[in-house]
């Protein structure tokens, strides 16, 4: 076994193989750029070596400084997580000629399955099913017709220089076929000057579900079952679960040894993922097959209960594999929620900055599990990609997983920056993610003009506003037992209040019966409610039981206002006294400032580029900067015509939230 290994990657996969490198006795060396200098993995591991700046190509993927950094550590193996190096063949070829063992597959494997071309014809000698198609140009309709009959309806026919959704139709008979045919050719002829069509098999509601196999260098081989992934936004998976709602024992072994037939043709040895379409009549065929541990392996490790980064790392190592097919069992439901810094209510838009709370839901061995690679007064950096941590939940059944995945996602505080929290909430909610109706379009179908607070409607805002009734009674109370009062003026709380909200206002009544239990009425609703006895005013997390049912929200104030979350629906109130209510319409009310002239940045981000100069005239839609961040250009547009007076921040600036780009007349 290794006596150390080096970890070529950061953030949470980093501090996650660090945690497994150390139950198995192994010393760990972290790189790091100059950007991540105080990062968890940094101090987590027991060497770290800076390998040069924050960009990633003068870092992360320099190739010659992390072989140095081995070299002068003295670590005898690289893990290189996911990302970055993870699937680059030169990479695993260079750390083999110094002597480096690779944590991973050989060269040659990540060389076969990093072509999609070569990829699908190793699929196919090796009987795996791959998504039927005809690839030569089709020179009539009658022609397409009789390989779409071979190919079996629906299919889809698109032309060569297809894009934007041009040339491109979808079949389900032959007179469709016919149809599609001629007007795929005139479409791509006029707008692309080349009329050549094709044709494949159009998957029906497809879904993304991938394989988890493993190989040993003694021809042996598993796979460790499936991962729903469907759940995407822009092709980037959002929740992953295991097992699949939609997959039945039959499908799962069939994709089960096709995904191992894939991996023995290419002597595979190590953590790789069968990618498949899956349609909704359970027919599947070969995506691509990633050769490296996937972000989503906990929700496999969770029902499994093994530990692929120690089986990885085993088998880098010379030894066999630990279990045959026969001996692995599914335990149970596990489910994954990538949380993001992304401002979900902005159209996603990255979210960069110092955490200044970070306080994941406490960990429950079996249940509950977080992984991060970020900390409370960290920063998240412009640099690199916006995941914070993944929270991942367990349960004896789909429903148990969902449930306690609620729960979690209600225990998470992060402020500083916005997470995709609220939609993750939301997601949890949808009745058809709790009824598994998944596809890859679930996002974009249900959510097509993005994600709004008013999607996330609460089951019950009247227990919201009844619980901030006890919570300001509490309040009261409290004051109320302030020392050095006058006798005969001793303060004693009304027990009548008014939720005011923008919904209107709550009238409620609040008797107590304890320090921590309290009965609210308003109207015919009656509710007990029951404070953790450990809570003390102030603190964010509160855990209450309304009857016999418990629940987490997360509750703060801002001045006189109350902001109060749970399931992603976030309730801000005032709750006053009756007799202070009733004067409370007649407080002057300040207007905002008007910043319409102003260009604002969405987001926190590197200023690339101002595109407009002092003085020039623009129209609605034109561009006028880009923002970087996280990897991505954002370009910000006119909103309307006008004229460019002034500008305020220089390309090359550092820009936060709402700061002013330029200014207009």
């Amino acid at each position: 076994m290794f006596k150390k290994i080096l970890i070529a990657n950061r953030g949470e996969i980093a501090c996650r193989v660090i945690k497994t490198a150390r139950k198995m006795g192994i010393a760990t060396v972290a790189v790091y750029s100059e950007a991540d200098r105080r990062a968890l993995h940094v101090q987590l591991a027991d060497e770290a070596v800076c390998i040069g700046p924050a960009p990633s190509k003068a870092s992360y993927l320099a190739m010659d400084k992390i072989i140095a950094a081995c070299k002068q550590t003295g670590a005898e193996a690289v893990h290189p997580g996911y990302g970055f190096l993870s699937e680059n063949e030169e990479f695993a070829r260079r750390l083999e000629e110094e002597g480096i063992v690779f944590i991973g597959p050989k060269a040659d494997a990540i060389a076969a399955m990093g072509d999609k071309i070569a990829s699908k014809k190793l699929a196919m000698q090796a009987g795996v099913n791959t998504i039927p198609g005809y690839n030569e140009p089709i020179e009539s309709a009658e022609e397409a017709v009789r390989i779409a009959r071979d190919i079996g309806y629906p299919v889809m026919i698109k032309a060569s220089a297809g894009g934007g959704g041009k040339g491109l139709r979808v079949a389900y008979d032959d007179a469709q076929c016919r149809e599609g045919f001629e007007s795929c050719r005139n479409e791509a002829r006029n707008a692309f000057g080349d009329d050549r069509v094709f044709i494949e098999k159009f998957v029906e509601e497809p879904r993304h579900i991938e394989i988890q196999v493993f190989g040993d260098a003694y021809g042996n081989y598993v796979y460790l079952f499936e991962r729903e992934c469907s759940v995407q936004r822009r092709h980037q998976k959002v929740v992953e679960e295991a097992p699949s709602p939609f997959i039945d024992p039959d499908t799962r072994r069939a994709m089960g040894e096709q995904a191992v037939a894939l991996a023995r043709a290419v002597q595979y040895q190590s953590a790789g993922t069968v990618e498949f379409v899956v349609g909704k009549d359970k027919s599947f065929y070969f995506l691509e097959m990633n050769t490296r541990l996937q972000v989503e392996h906990p929700v496999t490790e969770m029902i499994t209960g093994l530990d692929l980064v120690e089986w990885m790392i085993r088998i880098a190592a010379g030894e066999k594999l630990p279990l045959s097919q026969s001996e692995l069992r599914i335990d149970g439901w596990a489910m994954e929620c990538r949380i993001n810094a992304e401002d979900p209510f902005r159209g996603f838009l990255p979210s960069t900055g110092r955490l200044v709370k970070f306080r994941p839901p406490a960990e429950v061995p079996g249940q509950v599990r977080v992984d991060t690679g970020v900390y409370e007064g960290g920063e998240i950096s412009m640099y690199y990609d916006s995941m914070i941590a993944k929270l991942i939940v367990h349960g004896r059944d789909r429903l148990e997983a969902i449930g306690r995945m609620q729960e979690a996602l209600d225990a998470f505080v992060i402020r500083g920056i916005h997470s995709n929290i609220p939609f993750q909430a939301a997601l949890m909610q949808h009745p058809r993610f709790r009824e598994g109706r998944l596809t890859t379009g679930f996002i974009a179908e249900e959510f097509p003009h993005g994600f709004t607070p008013e999607m996330v409607p609460h089951e019950d805002p009247l227990m919201l506003r009844l619980i901030l009734a006890a919570v300001e009674h509490k309040w009261r109370l409290r004051n109320a037992r302030l020392s050095g009062q006058m006798n005969g003026h001793r303060y004693a709380p009304s027990p009548n209040y008014r939720v005011i909200d923008a919904q209107g206002a709550t009238p409620a009544t609040v008797e107590s019966l304890s320090d921590s239990r309290f009965v609210v009425r308003s109207g015919e609703r009656v509710l007990q409610i029951d404070f953790d006895p450990r809570w003390r005013l102030g603190e964010i997390v509160l855990q209450v039981r309304i009857g016999d049912a418990p629940m987490t929200v997360q509750l703060e104030r801002e001045g006189i206002l109350y902001v109060l979350r749970h399931h992603g629906a976030e309730l801000r109130a005032r709750v006053l006294p009756e007799h202070i209510a009733a004067l409370w319409p007649l407080m002057p009310l300040k207007s905002p400032p008007d910043m319409s002239k102003f260009l604002l940045s969405p987001m926190p981000g590197l200023l690339r580029e101002v595109s407009v100069t002092e003085g020039q005239e623009v129209k609605a839609g034109e561009k006028l900067a880009v923002i970087e961040a996280m990897k991505m250009e954002n370009i910000l547009r006119a909103e309307q015509d006008g004229k460019v007076k002034k500008i305020v921040a220089k390309p090359g600036a550092s820009l936060a939230v709402d700061e002013v780009i330029l200014e207009f007349e």
